[in-house]
């Protein structure tokens, strides 16, 4: 077989500088042939590609790794798992396996958490759109409601005189904690004093049992002393409700937003330097706590930490389908993934791992997905050497809100699959097909094909 001809490009070499980008090294590739003993051509050859794997025993790992940070320095910690982080079935049917109970933003992933055995008193149900349909299920239930708007607080007094019953309620507030840009479209102003007027109204109205505090401030944060400053503010503002209007505080509720070891696109440094360790937000936040909190008090904390327990679990195996030179030199590859399934690729530079030694020296590439848009760029600043059609690439981490933030869109949406402890391999979502697509659709009498 004769091979093609390829005009030659030449590039700059910059041998010696420094890589302040903190990407892998241009002169060679990282070659993975396997996911926890698990080779990835077997993987390929049973359920396809492009391919979600997750590994169990990395998910516990990281569990118990975040769980240990805080609980070894504070006596009452509950960890919430947040299903809009991936709320597939194994995956989380694993984490309440540990302990975790469920924290919602729908009444979809409301349904999800009570399909999966989760009790009203276990769901925390958080989000700016909750249905009154949707609160009434929760309040009947028993569930932890953390309001989010004025009118939120009608719906319940509502929803209290329907079921006769006094629901138990927190406020979300948002604040400024010196992280930028500040996230203030969840709950209620600290600074401006509408956390307090929400305080008073809910006191004014004599129906709901005010038991919480909530602050959601941000997401992938790197800033620690962010965290201890979110939790002074959340304990003084309990000590002022507990003082001036009799409620017991029972909880705070500090939400997520800590890291994973992920490449933060906009970051120079490698996640290894750039991400400080959960063992340095846990000692923020209850040094915040031990140190504000009056003696003999100790309120639940509440952590809803979901990217960095399962971001580092998950791969996604994909396949090059053909390559190019681009314009400005570069050589450009075509996957069978791109953001339809990957939407984070928009946010992180990912690591990328060949499932082979290839040869030839690395140069700069552009990762293509498959879709007919000019934004299906999964990597734009990837150096590998020249793959050949059929090459395995593995894209690291992707176990945060890929599986529930991607789309169908053009392709169908691929299997996934989980890695157990033992070495099992279960398929935990089947790929689809038309008729998933299809099965919900309805075409008038008038408009079908005549036979």
């Amino acid at each position: 077989m004769a091979r093609r001809y390829e005009k030659p490009v030449i590039h700059r070499l910059h041998m010696g500088h420094t890589n302040k980008f903190g990407f892998a090294s241009p002169y060679g590739a990282k070659v993975r042939k396997s996911i926890d003993g698990v080779p990835i051509e077997e993987l390929v050859s049973r359920f396809g590609s492009p391919l979600f794997v997750f590994s169990e025993r990395r998910l516990r790992q990281k569990f118990r790794e975040v769980k240990n940070a805080f609980t070894l320095r504070y006596p009452h910690v509950e960890f919430s798992w947040s299903y809009k982080t991936n709320y597939l079935d194994a995956i989380v049917a694993i984490l309440h396996s540990e302990g975790a109970t469920a924290e919602v933003v729908s009444e979809f992933e409301y349904e999800k958490a009570r399909r999966m055995g989760i009790p009203g008193p276990k769901i925390i149900y958080n989000g700016p759109y909750k249905p009154i349909d949707s609160l009434r299920v929760a309040v009947s239930e028993g569930a932890r409601i953390n309001i989010d708007t004025f009118e939120e607080i009608a719906d319940l007094e509502r929803v209290a005189d329907e079921v006769g019953k006094r629901p138990k309620v927190a406020i979300r507030v948002n604040m400024d904690t010196g992280i930028y840009p500040r996230w203030s479209r969840f709950g209620f102003n600290y600074e401006s004093g509408q956390a307090w007027d929400a305080v008073k109204r809910i006191a004014l109205g004599g129906k709901l049992d005010l038991i919480g505090l909530h602050c959601h401030m941000g997401t992938f944060i790197l800033k620690p002393e962010a965290y201890e400053i979110e939790t002074r503010k959340l304990v003084e503002l309990a000590y002022r409700i507990e003082d001036e209007f009799g409620f017991k505080i029972e909880y705070i509720d500090v939400g997520g937003g800590f890291p994973s070891r992920n490449r933060l696109k906009g970051i120079y440094l490698p996640p290894e330097v750039a991400v400080p360790p959960i063992e340095e937000y846990a000692e923020r936040i209850t040094t915040a706590l031990l140190n504000n909190l009056r003696p003999g008090d100790y309120p639940l904390l509440i952590l809803e930490s979901g990217r960095a327990i399962v971001d580092e679990a998950g791969f996604l195996i994909t396949t090059v389908h053909a390559t190019k030179r681009l314009p400005d030199g570069r050589r450009g590859y075509v996957l069978d993934a791109g953001v339809n399934v990957l939407f984070t690729a928009f946010w992180y530079h990912f690591n990328v791992e060949v499932d082979r030694e290839v040869s030839g020296a690395a140069e700069p590439c552009v990762l293509y997905g498959p879709l007919c848009m000019n934004i299906d760029v999964v990597e734009d600043r990837a150096h590998l050497p020249p793959l050949p059609r059929g090459t395995r690439l593995i894209l690291s981490p992707v176990g945060a809100y890929n599986v529930t933030q991607w789309m169908q869109f053009i392709r169908y949406r691929p299997a996934v699959v989980l890695i157990g402890e033992n070495g099992e391999v279960d398929l935990i979502r089947e790929a689809e097909d038309i008729s998933d697509i299809v099965s919900r659709e309805r075409v008038p009498e008038r408009l079908k094909p005549k036979s």
